[in-house]
């Protein structure tokens, strides 16, 4: 399934309250790389935008008078993302707005796959700030110059994060791995090499894992499950 990146701005917070899209950008991933192929489009909300909304991204008004309405764009949009996986972080707030604008131009609602990175990133790091710059700084990704939000910019950012964050599934996906990778595959996809690197622990290593037994044993009152199972073996 393709699977597509994708961001929005907006004037507030809530579509319910009347809020609208200003902006709407989607990057396609193809074989886990970052394609060429984009979408972008800038909208004329046709109301103002608030304070807060703007000191995030930067929009005005008067900037997007001259921009299309989204009913404008939105053919283009659901062409682009047509069949594919959705990625977004927070995506609720973002199909949410999308659902809003979709009914008010007449259009069916999305029915997409969709992979919320939010939801994928406090699965993995709990307790831990999982905004896209947190998540730029934990997975080594340049956001120096992400000065203000944007779509374009922020599904940039979003893809590389999202590769971050499922690297190593590549075999549970079913994705071929290189000859370096210790793994070689027939015509048929079938695996007929793998070399695996075991490092045993050191003494010093081993110690300290029987002195943590023997404090669970403790602790335990004498259920610690690893102690009875290298007793069995």
């Amino acid at each position: 399934m393709r699977q597509i990146v994708l961001d929005t701005e907006t004037t507030g917070l809530d579509p319910k309250q009347g809020h609208r899209i200003i902006e709407v950008a989607a990057i396609e991933l193809n074989g886990r790389k970052v394609s060429e192929r984009t979408f972008h489009r800038y909208i004329n909300p046709e109301r103002e935008i608030d304070e807060g909304a703007a000191a995030v991204h930067g929009l005005t008004l008067d900037r997007l008078q001259d921009e299309p309405k989204f009913a404008e764009v939105a053919p283009a949009l659901l062409e682009f993302i047509a069949g594919a996986e959705l990625i977004i972080h927070n995506a609720p707030f973002d199909i949410g707005f999308l659902n809003a604008e979709l009914a008010l131009a007449g259009l069916p609602l999305l029915n997409n796959p969709v992979i919320d990175t939010l939801k994928v990133a406090k699965e993995l790091h709990p307790g831990k700030k999982n905004n896209l710059n947190a998540l730029c700084d934990r997975y080594q990704v340049d956001n120096s110059h992400r000065t203000l939000h944007g779509a374009l910019l922020d599904t940039e950012l979003l893809a590389e994060v999202y590769l971050g964050m499922t690297r190593g599934q590549e075999s549970l996906l079913g994705e071929e791995r290189s000859e370096e990778d210790g793994v070689q595959f027939t015509a048929s996809g079938e695996a007929i090499c793998l070399s695996v690197r075991v490092l045993p622990a050191s003494e010093d290593e081993l110690a300290l894992h029987r002195a943590q037994l023997e404090d669970i044993e403790k602790a335990s009152k004498g259920s610690c499950l690893w102690k009875r199972l290298e007793t069995q073996v």
